[in-house]
């Protein structure tokens, strides 16, 4: 849904965007993604992890590692092999900074729903592929530490704040890279111990892919190939940085990105951020819009054994049209379903008439036309297949503008259908979308209005932009959607009608997850971060 008359994005913007896969990641990181694999970590016995020199010691506690052995260790590896280096770059389009691990280690091992969920299908499931990895210990290994694989990833090489990226490109998008930035000496010791016993194999990449800013050391990059349970990860020590990922050439990106600086704010303990330029032209043109600048992030916190949400921080830049915050509307809320996965709305200061002409006056600073802040809303259910459409709504709240609305949303590549509802104008991507909305706003299905009551009164706050992510929905719609698109259909095993009870019973389980609201309040040329939520 692109405008016509759009300011112009930000120099250097690429084209295309991302695969699902980092489009799912940028939800995923908020409730699942902190660290590895939602933190896996939260797996390691409580006391905070601490920092050591010594590795931790006895079995794993948590949820099942399989009972893991390590059988037929590979050969002593060989020579290195040399890697083709990428011609191009990639972008780094969504981090998570954990800048408290203990912290958020600790109420992750204490969180009661993590734990409950480790005998059931979905943690089984979530973990299946890693558990003989993780549990895999200095014994099996015969390795100079006596726990488990977990323990020393856990409680020392991630000793220390560290990102996890996702970088924008191909296929291999999907696959995060673990970046310590600045380890210190229990994170290198920890590295060590596993580089010594886990290593089957090296390559060397003597330089950065061409585009990107770092330099290769004399002698290139050395990767170690880690195999553990016939799991394979890839490691690289740096000079300044530790990296791991699933993938080499993710390592080498990661290598050969700036190196990220993770000071947090008083009561930060996990920050989500992301670069508008790795997903295309509509992502940088809203950012552009909205006038928020590269450092604009998602904040959260440790708030007992839960992580909650903080609020969206960043600073703006001077031609922000993001107006000071005002409450959403009864009108608004009311038109928004009450199971609506995420729900992004923002004030925004445009001029009185959104007559093209007009429009690109604004955008370019000539003339100082008379303006008027209209509050408008963009309703999204993400899907967790590429063979689905994503359902998307946008919701403006001033009838008065419906004829400039539709001269804006003309002559694209997607028909829109175009609604009035609760005195919003809506143009939304399907008309099943648009009934959706309707029920809602009639009373025949439960809207914001009908939600918990933190997350009304969250709602209702003051703020100039607001992202409210509903995780158990969203996360029960994505599981249900990768499911069925892994489910092989055809004439002699057509789609059943219900999906098999370990299904259901992890959607039921996803779909008790809290609402994440995150505000954040324009006051001069910063946003200041608000959070709430259930």
């Amino acid at each position: 849904m692109t405008s016509p008359v759009s300011p112009p994005p930000p120099a250097g913007g690429g084209g295309k965007g991302p695969s699902s896969a980092v489009r799912i990641a940028l939800i995923g990181a908020l409730v699942v993604g902190v660290g590895v694999g939602a933190f896996v970590i939260g797996r390691k016995s409580g006391g905070g992890g601490g920092s050591g020199p010594a590795f931790s010691s006895g079995e794993p506690k948590g949820p099942p590692s399989a009972g893991a052995t390590v059988e037929g260790m590979p050969d002593v590896p060989s020579e290195p092999t040399k890697m083709e280096v990428p011609g191009a770059g990639a972008t780094a389009a969504i981090w998570v900074d954990v800048h408290s691990p203990a912290k958020v280690r600790d109420a992750l091992a204490r969180n009661a729903w993590l734990k409950a969920q480790w005998d059931k299908p979905l943690g089984q499931g979530f973990v299946s592929g890693w558990a003989a990895f993780l549990g895999s210990t200095g014994t099996d290994l015969k390795a100079s530490f006596k726990g488990a694989v977990l323990d020393v990833v856990a409680g020392q090489l991630l000793d220390t704040p560290f990102r996890t990226v996702w970088f924008s490109g191909d296929a291999r998008v999907g696959t995060p890279a673990l970046i310590v930035p600045k380890a210190n000496k229990t994170s290198q010791a920890a590295w060590d111990a596993l580089d010594a016993v886990a290593k089957r194999g090296e390559m060397v990449a003597e330089s950065c892919p061409s585009s990107m800013a770092e330099k290769a050391p004399d002698g290139g990059f050395h990767l170690s190939r880690w195999l553990v349970a016939e799991q394979t990860v890839w490691a690289a020590r740096g000079e300044d940085r530790l990296v791991l990922s699933r993938h080499p050439v993710v390592v080498l990106q990661a290598l050969c990105s700036p190196l990220p600086e993770l000071d947090a704010d008083d009561g930060v303990d996990v920050e989500v951020g992301f670069d508008p330029n790795a997903y295309g032209r509509e992502a940088q043109l809203f950012t552009h819009v909205l006038g928020l600048g590269e450092n604009t992030r998602l904040q959260l916190r440790v708030d007992g054994d839960r992580l909650v949400a903080k609020g969206i921080a960043g600073k703006l830049r001077e031609d922000a049209m993001a107006a000071s915050g005002q409450p959403l509307s009864n009108d608004l809320l009311k038109l928004v379903p009450e199971d609506t996965p995420v729900l992004f709305a923002f004030q925004l200061t445009l001029p009185e008439s959104l007559e093209p002409a007009q429009l690109n006056a604004f955008w370019k600073n000539e003339g100082k036309p008379r303006t008027r802040t209209r509050q408008v809303a963009l309703v999204w259910t993400p899907r967790g297949s590429t063979s689905l459409e994503p359902e998307l709504a946008l919701l403006w709240g001033d009838e008065k503008d419906a004829e400039g609305l539709s001269a804006l949303f003309s002559g694209g590549a997607r028909t829109l259908t175009r609604a009035t509802l609760c005195k919003h104008v809506v143009l939304a991507t399907s008309p099943q979308e648009v009934e959706r909305l309707q029920k809602a706003c009639e009373g025949r299905a439960p809207n914001m209005l009908n939600a918990a009551g933190p997350v009304v009164a969250g709602l209702r706050a003051p703020s100039s932009v607001v992202l409210g992510i509903n995780t158990g929905r969203l996360l029960s719609g994505l599981a249900m959607d990768g499911y069925t698109s892994e489910a092989r259909v055809d004439r002699s095993a057509p789609m059943p009608k219900a999906a098999p009870p370990e299904i259901e019973a992890a959607r039921r389980d996803l779909e008790a997850l809290p609402y994440l609201g995150f505000r954040g309040n324009v006051q001069g040329y910063v946003m200041l971060s608000e959070g709430f939520g259930t």
